[in-house]
């Protein structure tokens, strides 16, 4: 009986400018179904998914935003990879989807015609045909399709229209033609691509890298990776063969610096006269008049620190009754396991090392979600673009542009894909300015360090200030470390900031819901991974040894007072009608309720008095279990150091175990707290637990300085083992990872005895 092989997968690619509503349209034919990983062997972020309806026989690939296979980063570099087949482990598409935004065509097909050049399966998009519209910009989708060859199709993406013509045209996408597209180049150039591509096969240059776009690319860009590329692999022999193209090329008249430009765009002109028609006046859109006001110098910055602030006072009072309902199912849960098992090593890991370690963490998911609905929403309708333009005013006065602004935004989510979105700065050392300012910013995982301490030690009517405040100090310090690095280390000069505004539009409420709920997601993937795992090893700090010396020593301390209180209750239990047992006098109590029976209240007093020593002995025990443990002697190896900065030895040794995650310091300081003796069983909480917390001679030991001293530490150290590594695969050193780490914890360290020792004095 023979079997037949397993039909193949159908690949189709999506590649577009920025803002053509490229990511919205592969939502919408995947039906958020995306998986999202890394390309083999980069960091750049890979998305991929089943188009709905083809029981994954066709797969599309959204490839990274760009205006160009001009390839000077690595994001576009991948995306000539992918579509070249040049990439490792990665199959070349089938087919290309084009997206276009049909209010900006001309400058949009300046991509498609690259990408036309290398004879796949296309078609085009014209999304965003209502913006179009509102332009007073018509296109005749028939005539454009006529003329290039390829069938074009209209949409807007946001509110689905469109996409089952093009669902139906993917169906069918081995029929889709392959795009035929003149040689815009004069023939010297053709020429010399081939003479370039005989030489360099007389070298033994790979085949993939003499490919004709490749070559065309090595010629016309100076400083591409292209060419970079096929130097690397040919050696000198290479370079000097390129070179000695581009010379020749020069002496006969032609410019490469603009003849690209100035043949693509001649021939998108002459395929768009009679296609394409514009108003003769441009209208004034709504995009304009809003940006009259979004990015004025005064009015448009003033107006988003305030919308900030909306932002962050909005997260914490829609996430508040969400996270009680969190925090109080944790509570129930921990209670329930407490109640039915023995006392032991198995429940104390239960209680307090998974339930009160992961459920302090979980607790704060409301907030990460809100956070990245609001990031996404504003995205999603354009005023993210706004916000670059603005800030490239402030990041140019130290050396930068508002092209580092993204990934700067983009760390406020994570650090990790913020330094990866840096690929997109062409020059070498505000890239690496870049990367090494980006952590600064206050990601997701800070949130639930500054949402605990503000909720505990800062006054209601502050705590949105006191969030936006802690947020805003790692952009305010991320200027001058820019600036110092720009003078310094990576001096240079500051580069031009061009960008497009694209117009204003109603958010995609299923895009904006996905990513929440995606970053919502990958955050309780970190509470059961890395903080579960950390969790289990701080609480096995915490737990041992467990000599019996140390109960034997406490037991004899209290050994007196508990004589003391237990000889009273003995002499009553037993005469005169009273219960004869302890138990018996704890069962009739707790029938009995808040009505005691006339005979009961002098036993309860006396009962009372002899569980009020017993918790203070087993406080007392947990106390010295904690102290002598594996934790309690480091911390109090370290307590030293962290004393100018307010800590005590658990504060200290919680900061320290978050160094490979910084939420990891929610679930620590559950697990001390809860092992530490120093608070009773009703204490609200975690929050209750450090507001309850004291020294040994009943001082608090946290106040609102030393919660400010902690929450600025955390601003602004570098508390992450993931950012750390990305930052040595983006450099490919680990030089910058071991500086950026060095100095962000020294900056840290400065802070927070500032902050402290400032506050303290004025309070």
């Amino acid at each position: 009986m023979s079997v037949s092989a397993p039909a193949k997968t159908i690949r189709v690619a999506l590649l577009g400018n920025p803002n053509t509503g490229k990511t919205t349209l592969f939502n919408a034919l995947t039906g958020y179904r995306a998986r999202v990983g890394n390309y083999p062997g980069v960091t750049v972020e890979k998305k991929t998914g089943p188009m709905k309806g083809t029981n994954g026989a066709l797969e599309l690939i959204d490839l990274p935003g760009t205006y160009s296979l001009s390839a000077r980063s690595a994001d576009e570099m991948i995306a000539v990879d992918v579509l070249t087949g040049n990439l490792a482990g990665e199959a070349r598409p089938d087919a290309v989807l084009i997206v276009t935004d049909a209010s900006n065509l001309e400058r949009n097909l300046f991509l498609a015609t690259q990408v036309m050049e290398l004879r796949l399966p296309t078609a085009l998009i014209l999304n965003m045909v209502d913006v179009a519209e509102a332009h007073g910009v018509t296109v005749d989708s028939r005539l454009l399709g006529e003329r290039l060859g390829v069938p074009v199709f209209t949409a807007v993406a946001a509110k689905g229209k469109g996409i089952d013509q093009i669902v139906e045209a993917l169906h069918r996408v081995e029929s889709l033609p392959a795009a035929n597209v003149p040689d815009f180049f004069p023939e010297e150039f053709g020429a010399e691509v081939a003479v370039l591509g005989d030489a360099l096969a007389s070298i033994t240059v790979a085949p993939e890298l003499r490919d004709p776009f490749l070559l065309r690319r090595a010629l016309l860009e100076a400083d591409g990776m292209a060419g970079a590329r096929i130097a690397k692999a040919g050696g000198t022999a290479a370079r000097d063969a390129i070179n000695a193209a581009r010379a020749r090329l020069a002496e006969k008249g032609l410019r490469l610096q603009t003849l690209e430009a100035r043949s693509r765009y001649g021939w998108i002109r002459q395929q768009l006269d009679g296609v394409l028609t514009r108003p003769e006046t441009p209208l004034v859109t709504k995009s304009d008049r809003i940006d009259a006001v979004l990015i004025h110098k005064v009015w448009g910055t003033l107006i988003f620190a305030a919308l900030m602030m909306v932002v962050f006072q909005a997260i914490y009072s829609w996430a508040a009754p969400i996270m009680d309902l969190i925090e109080g199912f944790f509570g129930f849960l921990g209670g329930t396991v407490d109640a039915h098992m023995a006392e032991g090593p198995l429940r104390s890991f239960l209680v307090d090392g998974v339930i009160g370690g992961v459920g302090g963490v979980v607790v704060f998911v409301p907030q990460i979600m809100f956070l990245f609905f609001f990031i996404a929403l504003l995205e999603d309708c354009g005023y993210m673009a706004r916000a670059a333009f603005l800030m490239d005013r402030l990041l140019s006065r130290c050396g930068l542009s508002g092209r580092s602004f993204i990934p700067m935004l983009s760390s406020f989510a994570c650090a990790v894909p913020g330094i990866m979105a840096t690929r997109t700065i062409e020059d070498r050392r505000d890239r690496l300015t870049t990367i090494l300012v980006a952590p600064l910013m206050s990601c997701s995982a800070r949130l639930p360090v500054y949402t605990l301490f503000i909720g505990a030690f800062v006054p209601r009517g502050y705590q949105a200030f006191t969030l936006f405040a802690m947020y805003a100090l790692g952009v305010l310090l991320a200027i001058p470390v820019a600036l110092l690095l720009k003078r310094t280390l990576l001096r240079g000069k500051t580069p031009a900031f061009l960008m497009e505004l694209p117009a204003y539009k109603a958010p995609h409420w299923p895009t904006v819901l996905h990513r929440m709920v995606e970053r919502g997601g990958a955050f309780l993937a970190r509470a059961g991974t890395i903080i579960f795992s950390v969790a289990v090893i701080i609480w096995a700090l915490t737990y041992y040894p467990r000599p019996a010396s140390v109960s034997d020593a406490v037991d004899q301390e209290f050994a007196p007072a508990l004589t003391a209180a237990q000889q009273p209750l003995d002499a009553w239990l037993g005469h005169d009608g009273h219960p004869a047992t302890r138990d018996e006098l704890e069962g009739k109590l707790q029938a009995a309720g808040d009505s005691l029976p006339a005979g009961l209240e002098e036993g309860k007093s006396l009962l009372d008095a002899v569980q009020t020593v017993e918790a203070e002995r087993d406080h007392a025990l947990q106390g010295a279990y904690l102290r002598q443990s594996f934790l309690g002697r480091g911390g109090h190896l370290i307590e030293p150091v962290v004393r100018p900065l307010g800590w005590d030895w658990k504060i200290g040794m919680a900061a320290l175990a978050s160094f490979p995650a910084r939420e990891v310091i929610i679930a620590t300081l559950g697990i001390i707290y809860d092992l530490g003796g120093d608070v009773g069983d009703d204490d609200g909480g975690l929050i209750g637990k450090l507001q309850s917390a004291k020294y040994p001679d009943g001082r608090p030991v946290f106040s609102f300085a030393v919660a400010l001293s902690i929450m600025v530490f955390f601003a602004l150290c570098c508390q992450c083992a993931a950012t750390l590594a990305i930052i040595n695969r983006e450099t490919n050193s680990w030089r910058w990872p071991v500086f950026a780490f060095a100095y962000m914890t020294a900056l840290a360290y400065i802070g927070a005895m500032l902050a402290y020792q400032i506050v303290s004095r004025l309070s």
